[in-house]
């Protein structure tokens, strides 16, 4: 069969969504896999805590798979590793920061022996039928790179997560000149991150940023409190010289900043001098205008260290008068009420707050139109495949890719799990693999499914009713109840009539069953079910979940 010599491309995450990016190279008897990234749940996914991708095909090729490629440490590229890791122990390459970031959450999860293999910008790396060639980028975290893989039938460029930062704070500028080499030698196809297409322009520098809160810490007259994401490292940085340009001493707060910030320092990539540190027992002992506290919680995240300081219950911290709180972040979709809950309790608490369009406290780190088409001008390839986004992003990077002379029929929007077959001058879609949504609740990796899911929606909506009857083993009959308990449903006390009808309606039931000599437990129960539903609807208008529990003595 002829497809030995194609390219195989299967994103098992990462478009029609934000989140949980994951994509798979294979050609002949090889795979490659391009980050291992979560997603967060939506609203309706009661309880659960995060999502990852389905590795069903991974599992099924496992003997192919030559490794894990990183291209940035943020949760979206690195999240679903100790869950990954744990089914199929293969090398993982990524840059030192990376890997530092992968390494703490492997620790947590007690996985000791992961294969890692540091790269960096510049590197090349062979794998069976793959040579990798990492590009470096900017992002809103240190050490991202692009990807441009070789294969038997041509080059793929990855960008993954980018933008075009002539400024970077760590002086590290995106490597243009790789990408317009690849663009003359020529380039089969590109994978870009859409998340950003729908902003025309050009993303603002990191830069920017640290001059903003430069201004602010000039003027601040108390406590400066800064929440930012944990992993965006050269924003941590900014915040520490202007702390120490103002002679502020610093203050981490919160485990995940702690975290980061540890393996940052130790592998160089943030510089605090030890004086300038100090722990959080010590913020007392220091006058207000002498401290910044850089913490988590930019999403008004229910356990983290800002949303416990909003409402009283840090352990140790507590929002005083005359705060100032910069929330150096934009709500991701979905966030926002949960964060404008918080930003309303700081105010209430007495501290001033500056957010989103208040001030240039917060740049993307994902390329707007401009930046897109300068790449895709650079590269010149021969297919794209838009990745990383919603359909209408991907919709509208496609859009972008046409305006600037790209024919129709060699753009491909894709859904987890298409294939996409190359060759040297040809591109198809395939067939599918399995791919989908796995679901993480505590422990449980994928034993919440759809079915959980829509119970306990339905006992969110509606609550529960059980129903308890103990009947005789010789006769059947009913000996004790039924007795009845609402969960959600209505106040029993307030009630009583309500449940005393109830209870007769079940008895009823159980009389009519007993008459026709109906002693099947399935059938008692779905008589119970039906006939309590419909009389609970027909006095309330409700749908309670209804658990007939039948006991033989």
């Amino acid at each position: 069969m002829a497809s030995k010599n194609v390219l195989k491309i299967i994103p098992l995450g990462g478009v029609n969504e934000i989140g949980k990016n994951m994509t798979v190279f294979e050609y002949g008897n090889d795979i490659i896999v391009v980050d291992c990234g979560v997603s967060f749940p939506e609203d309706d996914m009661l309880g659960v805590d995060l999502v990852i991708p389905d590795i069903s095909y991974l599992l099924k090729n496992r003997e192919k798979v030559r490794g894990f490629i990183l291209t940035h440490g943020h949760e979206d590229h690195i999240g679903a590793l100790p869950y990954v890791l744990r089914e199929m122990n293969v090398p993982v390459y990524g840059t030192r920061l990376t890997l530092g970031l992968v390494d703490i959450k492997l620790k947590e999860h007690g996985i000791n022996k992961a294969i890692f293999n540091t790269v960096k910008a510049n590197d090349v790396l062979k794998l069976g039928a793959f040579t990798v060639e990492f590009i470096k980028t900017s992002h809103s975290i240190a050490d991202s790179v692009a990807l441009a893989i070789h294969t038997p039938v041509g080059v793929v460029v990855h960008t993954s997560d980018f933008k075009i930062d002539y400024t970077p704070i760590d002086g590290q500028v995106i490597d243009l000149a790789k990408f317009a080499l690849l663009g003359k030698k020529g380039v089969l196809a590109l994978l870009a991150d859409s998340t950003n297409v729908e902003r025309p322009g050009y993303t603002m520098s990191e830069k920017t940023v640290g001059q903003t809160f430069e201004s602010i810490f000039a003027d601040a007259p108390g406590r400066i409190i800064v929440a930012t994401f944990a992993s965006n490292i050269h924003r941590i940085q900014q915040i520490v010289n202007a702390a120490i340009k103002y002679g502020r001493k610093v203050c981490i707060s919160g485990r995940s900043m702690a975290n980061v910030v540890a393996v940052a320092m130790e592998l160089g990539y943030l510089n605090i001098p030890k004086k300038t540190l100090i722990e959080v027992d010590k913020v007392d002992s220091y006058p207000n205008d002498k401290v910044v506290i850089i913490t988590t919680g930019t999403q008004g995240e229910p356990m983290s260290a800002l949303t416990r300081m909003a409402a009283a219950e840090h352990k140790k911290l507590e929002i005083i008068p005359g705060d100032l709180v910069i929330i150096s972040a934009t709500p991701i979709p979905g966030n926002e009420k949960l964060v404008y809950k918080v930003i309303n309790q700081l105010f209430q608490r007495g501290a001033n707050v500056i957010y989103e369009s208040l001030a240039d406290v917060h740049v993307s780190g994902h390329a707007c139109q401009e930046e897109l088409k300068l790449i895709h001008t650079l590269v010149k390839p021969k297919f794209f495949v838009p990745v990383h986004g919603e359909f209408r992003h991907l919709k509208q990077h496609a859009l972008l890719a046409e305006s600037l002379g790209m024919p129709k029929e060699n753009i491909f929007l894709v859904d987890i799990g298409t294939v996409l077959e190359f060759t040297h001058n040809s591109c198809r879609v395939a067939g599918t693999v399995t791919a989908g949504r796995i679901l993480v609740d505590g422990l449980g990796v994928g034993d919440v499914g759809n079915i959980v899911l829509r119970d306990r929606k339905h006992l969110s909506q509606d609550g529960l009713i059980v129903v308890v009857v103990t009947i005789s083993r010789e006769t059947g009959g009913v000996i004790a109840g039924p007795d009845i308990i609402s969960r959600g449903f209505v106040y029993v006390r307030e009630s009583e009539g309500l449940i005393e009808q109830a209870r007769q309606v079940v008895k009823e039931t159980l009389d009519k069953c007993e008459q026709q000599n109906i002693t099947d437990w399935a059938t008692l129960k779905t008589n119970i079910r039906d006939e309590l539903r419909n009389f609970l609807y027909e006095k309330t208008k409700r749908n309670p979940m209804i658990l007939p529990i039948i006991m033989e003595i």
